[in-house]
């Protein structure tokens, strides 16, 4: 099933967001698109240079970082940044704000906050890197490093790097040392209230915490990114979603020490294509309903995937006591190779040091079908539906499934409470093992 990785699809993109406003470095004309569609041989790469003269250009002020007095080389350029960004949101005609090449830019907490005068394009060429001092944090949001905030019409491409120094960090995690409290630590790159998004062709790696998160937002495009983190980084997420609708995440390569992408509550009509997957924990709906909150996510669908040596595939995750539904999800065209749980749906979570006890009510998931899912599985469970005996898993659809273990030999199902269906061959067989009081 093999593909390209990190190579931005257009096509989808601008049928599914229809009157999105593209413009400044992410604006293309129709005939661009024309061109992309005809590209049977796979999709046509373009450099930086061609795709930033590329759609009119010429019409937008080009504001750079370095003429407001950011310097590069280790300085702390966190207020030439401010400056220049109020620079470009106060413009009244788009604007381009650039982050020159063959530079690195250090900056501490950070708000690009909006609504601007104008549609903005950020180039980000060079590389951004975070503080190594925690203490920089003091006072501030621990949770954020840079943030854009009500920001509409935004762009944020480039080729260039965001790298999050997260080593400090990840050394004082809970996860890692015991004897730490557990606390926050900042996400490299967070968009809230973002709606008309495009966001591509960026390296994020070695976030503090998670490294892109998506929040509050609508219509949105993510294409092209490369993500990365030391495979036993604690919660580095690598794609974050939620409470966000219309949002399509397009050839990305993620690798990091937790959830692929990650898809929580509020999250609706959420499309990931091409992704290449591993290190890390799989693509996961979830956690969901933590502490008997209510969960919603609907109208999700992940086509053309492939995970290697991760601990899991394709994951639904629920805690007991939770409210709400995870429904209309779709897993398709799927590459597994050395994946600890392929398939698996988990209406008991417990991310918890102490057992969490039986309870009642549950997230309903319902609506799933898993179609041409192949590959190997590191252990002995390849389909793994842990459901609510109260809240049973419903519309489970298997198809064309065909997942042996690494190395030879048959795997098995591991079923507990889940109503199912199934068309074509599905390897291994659903529910070898049912248990109904689980």
């Amino acid at each position: 099933m093999g593909f390209s990785s990190c190579v931005a699809d257009f096509d989808q993109d601008v049928s599914s967001l229809g009157a999105f406003s593209l413009h400044g470095v992410g604006a293309y004309a129709a005939g661009f698109y024309k061109e992309m569609e005809g590209d049977e041989g796979g999709l046509l790469v373009r450099s930086i240079d061609q795709i930033r003269n590329f759609g009119g250009r010429s019409n937008e002020k080009m504001v750079s970082v370095e003429d407001y007095g950011a310097k590069g080389g280790g300085a702390d350029d966190t207020m030439a940044f401010e400056k220049a960004w109020n620079a470009a949101c106060s413009s009244d005609s788009p604007v381009s704000l650039l982050i020159p090449k063959g530079n690195t830019y250090l900056l501490k907490p950070i708000t690009f906050s909006g609504p601007c005068n104008s549609d903005i394009s950020v180039m980000i060429e060079g590389t951004i890197e975070a503080s190594s001092n925690p203490s920089d944090w003091n006072g501030k949001n621990q949770r954020l490093w840079i943030y854009f905030n009500k920001v509409n019409n935004l762009a944020v491409l480039g080729g260039g790097t965001i790298n999050g120094n997260g080593k400090v960090w990840w050394q004082k995690s809970c996860k890692v040392d015991k004897s730490q409290p557990c606390k926050d630590a900042p996400t490299a790159l967070t968009f809230n209230s973002c709606n008309w998004l495009r966001v591509e062709s960026l390296n994020v790696i070695n976030s503090q915490q998670i490294h892109v998160e998506f929040e509050n937002s609508k219509n949105i495009i993510v294409s092209s990114l490369s993500i990365s983190a030391p495979g036993n980084s604690p919660n580095t997420d690598g794609i974050h979603v939620t409470r966000t609708q219309n949002i399509t995440i397009n050839h990305c390569t993620i690798a990091t020490g937790d959830d692929c992408i990650s898809i929580v509550t509020g999250s609706q009509d959420v499309h990931a294509n091409n992704i290449i997957c591993g290190p890390g924990h799989g693509i996961s709906i979830g956690s969901l309903g933590a502490k008997g909150s209510t969960a919603q996510v609907s109208g999700v669908t992940v086509n053309t995937a492939q995970f290697s040596g991760t601990s899991n595939g394709v994951r639904i995750k629920t805690w007991q006591g939770g409210k709400g539904y995870a429904k209309n999800i779709v897993f398709k065209n799927i590459e597994m190779s050395n994946v600890k749980n392929p398939i698996i749906i988990d209406q008991n979570y417990c991310d918890s040091k102490r057992p969490c006890g039986q309870q009642k009510s549950a997230v309903q998931v319902s609506n799933v079908q898993y179609s041409n899912i192949k590959g190997t599985s590191a252990s002995k469970f390849a389909m793994n539906f842990n459901c609510s005996k109260s809240f049973p898993c419903s519309g489970i659809v298997l198809e064309d499934i065909d997942l042996v273990k690494n190395g030879g030999g048959s795997a098995k199902s591991f079923c507990a409470n889940v109503k199912w269906s199934k068309e074509g061959t599905v390897i291994p067989p659903p529910c070898a093992l049912q248990l109904e009081d689980a």
